[in-house]
């Protein structure tokens, strides 16, 4: 008999769908929030069961749990712990814990497709086409490789893991892996994927104008509330604003704290762990402690929503040889334009800052942070230049 305790988002309930495919009914498999995960294993361990084999994927051990699955493994206890996280690395030292963040290619590993190489590694699971499609599938998703990738495949099974319920979600999943040559989705899970898009647009089209900066641990970071849609929200509101380091989401629901970046410069796992979480460099989360409700809420609470960047521009277009116009709400004007290729100037007011930038980016960088500062629509800038043709006429 097997015991698989598991993650409950879409990499943890993965690794209990290829269980069930390998054991059939000789698995019991239950999915854990990274708190409950735990409480699961003490029980186990008073249990004392040494005829059951324990797997544990894509959450870790406290210390007290690390200690006790040790002895139970001296003592002939039957456990492997299967996991990616870099929080996790250290329980590579037991016989019974494997942890790898990268694969041999150096790509990142999902904990689903780390199962997947053991089950076959044991002969447990014979390799095939459509396994291999949605194993990637999930690890793509997972380490957010879909995004540098524009792997849409990856990112619609992950919607559609929480439009159906767990047990729905298993159901057809396990059915399709049993049944086809490749993976696919159905007409009807398409349809309802394309409605779920058109929400999704929204949802962020809304969120974009409540999302607050501060300076918070040396990071910039951006802070919204939200309770869905947490990786598609904070992939693009990160996009949208790259001078932030990273998004901060919070569930106040759900007392979670959630944190994504697109930058290579900042590990949020390590972000994270300074809150008591963990997770991926460009994702993890924590719970939503007296520490971070200070942080993140109390001391933010009255800040003022950035402005969005006008989006339908024509003419004032941002890294543009010509120049690009921003505002603040002071209603300062700030004007980028490139003296060289390495030389980038400011004007405030038309009159220029001292400091230079080695490029566009740097530039807008130090007045969106300095300044809260937004790309001004087409109008505006047509108005300016006018008024710089005027100024120059009488000079």
């Amino acid at each position: 008999m097997y015991k698989l305790l598991t993650h409950n988002d879409l990499d943890g309930v993965s690794c209990g769908i290829l269980a069930k495919l390998s054991f059939g009914d000789e698995v019991n498999v239950r999915y854990n929030s990274n708190a409950s995960l735990d409480r699961e294993v003490e029980s186990f361990l008073i249990s004392e069961d040494k005829d059951t084999f324990l797997l544990v994927t894509d959450l870790s051990v406290n210390d007290q749990n690390e200690k006790g699955l040790e002895l139970f493994y001296q003592g002939g206890g039957k456990v492997q712990l299967i996991d990616h996280h870099k929080t996790a690395l250290h329980l590579n030292k037991y016989k019974w814990g494997y942890v790898a963040v990268e694969n041999d290619e150096g790509k990142l590993n999902s904990a689903t497709s780390l199962f997947y190489e053991y089950l076959i590694s044991k002969n447990l699971l014979q390799r095939s086409e459509v396994l291999h499609e949605f194993v990637e599938l999930v690890r793509q998703y997972d380490t957010w490789e879909w995004e540098k990738n524009d792997n849409q495949l990856a990112r619609r099974l992950n919607a559609l893991f929480y439009l159906l319920s767990i047990e729905e979600f298993e159901e057809k999943m396990i059915h399709r892996l049993h049944t086809s040559d490749h993976f696919y989705f159905d007409d009807f899970e398409k349809k309802i994927l394309d409605m779920e898009d058109d929400k999704i647009v929204r949802y962020i089209r809304r969120k974009r104008r409540e999302l607050v900066q501060t300076e918070i641990g040396g990071y910039f970071a951006g802070i919204v509330y939200a309770e869905s849609y947490h990786s598609e929200l904070g992939n693009e509101l990160a996009k949208d604003n790259p001078h932030l380091d990273y998004i901060a989401i919070l569930n106040m629901g759900g007392k979670k704290l959630g944190f994504r970046t697109i930058h290579d410069h900042v590990d949020v796992s390590e972000v994270a762990r300074k809150f008591g979480g963990g997770g991926h460099a460009k994702a993890s989360g924590c719970s939503i402690t007296a520490d971070t409700y200070k942080k993140f809420v109390e001391n933010t609470f009255s800040l003022e929503p950035l402005r969005v960047d006008a989006r339908e521009n024509r003419f004032n277009l941002k890294d543009s040889p010509l120049g690009s116009l921003y505002k603040d709400r002071n209603d300062d004007i700030f004007f980028i334009y490139p003296e060289s290729d390495m030389n980038w100037v400011i004007e405030r007011n038309k009159t220029k800052i001292k400091q230079t930038f080695n490029s566009f980016v740097e530039s807008e960088k130090y007045i969106k942070r300095k300044h809260e500062a937004w790309l001004a629509k087409d109008d505006d800038f047509v108005s300016f230049l006018m008024g710089e043709v005027k100024r120059g006429r009488k000079n």
